[in-house]
Protein backbone atom coordinates (compact mmCIF):
# COMPACT_ATOMS: atom_id res chain seq x y z
CA UNK A 1 0.00 0.00 0.00
CA UNK A 2 2.96 2.29 0.51
CA UNK A 3 3.97 2.18 -3.28
CA UNK A 4 0.45 3.12 -4.20
CA UNK A 5 0.54 5.56 -2.05
CA UNK A 6 4.10 6.90 -2.96
CA UNK A 7 2.88 6.41 -6.56
CA UNK A 8 -0.14 8.77 -5.94
CA UNK A 9 1.89 11.92 -4.75
CA UNK A 10 4.09 11.94 -7.16
CA UNK A 11 1.34 12.00 -9.72
CA UNK A 12 -0.33 14.82 -7.46
CA UNK A 13 2.90 16.72 -7.70
CA UNK A 14 3.77 15.67 -11.37
CA UNK A 15 0.07 17.73 -12.13
CA UNK A 16 0.46 20.39 -10.11
CA UNK A 17 3.96 21.58 -11.80
CA UNK A 18 2.19 21.09 -15.19
CA UNK A 19 -0.75 23.25 -14.03
CA UNK A 20 1.62 25.58 -12.88
CA UNK A 21 3.47 25.45 -16.77
CA UNK A 22 0.40 25.36 -18.45
CA UNK A 23 -0.71 28.74 -16.54
CA UNK A 24 2.80 30.56 -17.00
CA UNK A 25 2.53 29.69 -20.68
CA UNK A 26 -1.28 30.70 -21.35
CA UNK A 27 0.04 34.02 -19.69
CA UNK A 28 3.18 34.22 -22.01
CA UNK A 29 0.91 32.91 -25.26
CA UNK A 30 -1.43 36.38 -24.16
CA UNK A 31 1.24 38.90 -23.93
CA UNK A 32 2.31 37.26 -27.45
CA UNK A 33 -0.97 38.06 -28.96
CA UNK A 34 -1.64 41.63 -27.82
CA UNK A 35 2.22 42.55 -28.90
CA UNK A 36 1.15 41.09 -31.90
CA UNK A 37 -1.95 42.67 -32.39
CA UNK A 38 -0.12 46.33 -31.86
CA UNK A 39 2.06 45.22 -33.88
CA UNK A 40 -0.53 43.86 -37.19
CA UNK A 41 -2.42 47.81 -36.09
CA UNK A 42 1.03 49.74 -36.71
CA UNK A 43 2.09 47.88 -39.99
CA UNK A 44 -1.56 48.72 -40.92
CA UNK A 45 -1.23 52.31 -40.15
CA UNK A 46 2.21 52.36 -42.19
CA UNK A 47 0.72 50.59 -45.14
CA UNK A 48 -1.84 53.82 -44.82
CA UNK A 49 0.84 56.23 -44.67
CA UNK A 50 3.09 54.69 -47.87
CA UNK A 51 -0.39 54.43 -49.73
CA UNK A 52 -0.94 58.44 -49.12
CA UNK A 53 2.30 59.59 -50.04
CA UNK A 54 2.03 57.66 -53.45
CA UNK A 55 -1.31 59.57 -54.40
CA UNK A 56 -0.77 62.26 -57.48
CA UNK A 57 -0.78 65.00 -55.57
CA UNK A 58 2.61 64.00 -54.03
CA UNK A 59 3.85 62.61 -56.90
CA UNK A 60 6.96 65.25 -58.91
CA UNK A 61 4.90 66.46 -61.59
CA UNK A 62 5.88 65.18 -65.59
CA UNK A 63 7.08 69.05 -66.93
CA UNK A 64 11.33 69.59 -66.28
CA UNK A 65 12.34 71.88 -63.72
CA UNK A 66 14.16 74.87 -64.82
CA UNK A 67 18.06 74.62 -64.99
CA UNK A 68 19.67 76.26 -62.05
CA UNK A 69 21.00 80.45 -62.68
CA UNK A 70 24.07 79.77 -63.05
CA UNK A 71 23.40 78.17 -66.19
Amino acid sequence: MNTIEHRLTELEAKVAFQDETIEILNDEIKVHQQLLAKMKRQTELLAEKIKESQSPSMMMSDTPEPPPPHY
